[in-house]
């Protein structure tokens, strides 16, 4: 069970840092914005697939309800703080220099802080599941698997805006936005079964 609130995890990991495009180092100033947020987020989005790994390990199927329940919650606290972190690092990247740039940076800034308060709200819920009954436990992590879903596509729009076009092949170009996937990390390819 806790595979799959992994994976729907990782969905939200792999929005935020599934930037593509080719580098074009022609527009300097849009180079030099993408690599004022990107730079200091590669921090964030490391926490993030950190905290999707130790939630993906910490359930072999027979691990003990509470452990996994400690582990989900330093994970969500982990990922709440590095949503939150990202939020400032792109108001204080400001807008990037195209003509809907500062509506999409706004957007995504209110996106990741609401992506933050999201994953809070999720470690209270994990930390009040009960670990006594392995079912009533199960259940839960699945009602918090649809909230994750949930958080996921709320953030979706926000992050197409702001990757759209010339800004999102500024960000790939940068190191610290680029999907480790391409870089031989794992990712998810597909539903992990339970």
């Amino acid at each position: 069970m806790n595979k799959k609130l992994v994976a729907a995890l990782s969905g939200g990991a792999a929005l935020v840092l599934a930037l593509t495009g080719c580098s074009d180092d022609s527009n300097k100033k849009l180079n030099d914005w993408a690599k004022s947020f990107c730079d200091p987020a590669q921090a964030q989005f490391k926490k993030i697939q950190d905290a999707n790994g130790a939630m993906q390990t910490a359930d072999n199927g027979s691990t003990d309800s509470k452990k996994v329940q400690q582990t989900d919650s330093a994970a969500f606290q982990k990922i709440s703080s590095a949503y939150a972190s990202l939020a400032k690092s792109l108001e204080k990247a400001g807008p990037p220099p195209t003509d809907q740039g500062k509506q999409a940076q706004q957007n995504a800034v209110k996106e990741l802080n609401s992506l933050s308060k999201g994953y809070a709200d999720l470690q209270k819920q994990v930390d009040s599941l009960d670990t006594k009954d392995k079912l009533k436990f199960a259940d839960g992590l699945r009602d918090l698997s649809s909230g994750i879903n949930k958080l996921n596509k709320q953030s979706e729009a926000a992050f197409k805006n702001l990757e759209a076009g010339d800004v999102g092949t500024a960000m790939a170009a940068q190191k610290g936005c680029q999907n480790p996937a391409a870089s031989g990390a794992p990712a998810p390819t597909q539903s992990p079964k339970s």
